[in-house]
């Protein structure tokens, strides 16, 4: 099952800009808060080397795109409004944030390294504000939002899972469906918060809250956008919220958003993730232009080695989320699909997939039919609970077969 990854975050952090940059999807970007009202859903890009250089051929791809030996597949975000205090009271967006947040899998949460908008989104003196306690911020509304959608049914649950002598996370799971939140996951959660699953109606209200913290950090984790990461003072900040022990990346979305759209007017050779950027056409660029390129390759490239946009993704997917690709084919020998396009297809699954699970996310006729799949590359069968590995190249074969 597709994957999804959300930006959130408070208010005019540049979520709308990152997520303008990372999709190309028309987004209204303006330096003042809640320029997004609405969630807004786009197709963005995880960037990873492909197989086609290592069997040394030319690839065809159908469903992502190869540029230069590296693979973009298409991923899944949304982004959400700006959020501030008080938001799971219904304060400011809060009640429409929360209630799109739960669709993401993982989370990019947008600061604003160089500190110049403080928790309400109003702009101020830079390094004024403290992005640390953004992000703290972010983690206390959904916890609280969390623990009050919790304690709606908490007694009758506990109680039911207590009679019965059931582990807690067996009585969660059905109202914790809409979230994304299984039952592995709130069985891990009560294990890291060091609560009893079998006992839950005799916890204490400190047993409860931290179960709920650990719920959030296990089901929606999080890696942080250190934003305008081009401003003075940011680098410092960057290094605090990296010893408060959040997972950083700096970024710079409003240069990415720049040299992408450079590059689809053909003013400048840039793939989104690369360490440098080159100029097509000199003599096409206006002095403002040439101005502003300079400025991004020596705030941006000479001091970060990139925007630092397709970093966060790629964590996100790679890293939270821990994905691998694999590369379908209906011919091991070719490498090929019923059309002749080499290394057609390139997916997206979580580490630990079987054979025959991946073979349902093709289509679920081969996953009925599931006889064995085989190794492109040595050519060797595979069974069913064969664990996929990452850039493995497969050919299913099912009694089915592919409609």
């Amino acid at each position: 099952m597709a994957k999804m990854v959300g930006l959130v975050g408070k208010a005019n952090v540049g979520k709308s800009t990152f997520f303008g940059a990372a999709t190309l999807k028309p987004v209204e970007i303006a330096g003042f808060p809640f320029t997004t009202i609405k969630a807004d859903r786009g197709v963005g890009y995880i960037r990873a080397p492909c197989v086609c250089r290592e069997f040394g051929v030319q690839d065809n791809p159908q469903n992502s795109a190869c540029v230069d030996g590296v693979r973009l597949i298409p991923v899944d975000l949304i982004d959400t409004p700006g959020l501030i205090p008080g938001a799971h009271l219904g304060k400011g967006l809060g009640n429409q944030f929360l209630d799109e947040v739960r669709r993401a899998d993982a989370l990019i949460v947008v600061a604003d390294a160089s500190g110049a908008t403080d928790l309400n989104g109003q702009p101020v003196e830079p390094m004024t504000n403290d992005p640390v306690g953004d992000v703290q911020m972010f983690e206390e509304e959904f916890d609280l939002w969390l623990r009050a959608l919790l304690r709606k049914d908490w007694d009758k649950i506990s109680r039911t899972a207590q009679s019965r002598k059931e582990h807690i996370s067996r009585h969660l799971e059905e109202k914790l469906t809409g979230l994304g939140i299984g039952r592995y996951q709130i069985a891990r959660a009560v294990d890291q918060a060091e609560v009893d699953g079998y006992n839950s109606v005799k916890w204490k209200d400190d047993d409860f809250n931290r179960f709920t913290t650990q719920l959030r950090k296990v089901s929606k984790p999080l890696i942080v956008a250190a934003n305008k990461a081009d401003r003075d003072g940011a680098e410092q900040n960057i290094e605090r919220m990296k010893e408060a022990g959040y997972r950083v990346v700096p970024t710079c979305a409003e240069a990415e958003l720049a040299l992408r759209r450079a590059a689809e007017a053909g003013l400048v050779q840039y793939t989104p993730g690369d360490p440098e950027f080159n100029v097509a056409s000199p003599e096409k660029l206006t002095d403002g232009q040439r101005r502003a390129l300079e400025t991004i390759r020596e705030k941006v490239f000479d001091k970060w080695g990139g925007t630092g946009l397709q970093d966060a993704i790629n964590e996100a997917f790679f890293g939270l989320l821990d994905m691998i690709t694999v590369y379908p084919v209906e011919d091991a020998e070719k490498l090929t699909n019923h059309r002749g396009h080499v290394l057609p297809d390139c997916f997206l699954v979580t580490r630990g997939t079987t054979a025959k699970q991946f073979a349902s996310e093709i289509h679920t006729d081969l996953a009925e039919g599931f006889i064995y799949a085989v190794d492109a590359r040595t050519k060797r069968r595979l069974g069913d609970t064969y664990i996929l590995e990452n850039n493995d190249v497969i050919q299913i074969v099912s009694a089915k077969g592919r409609r």
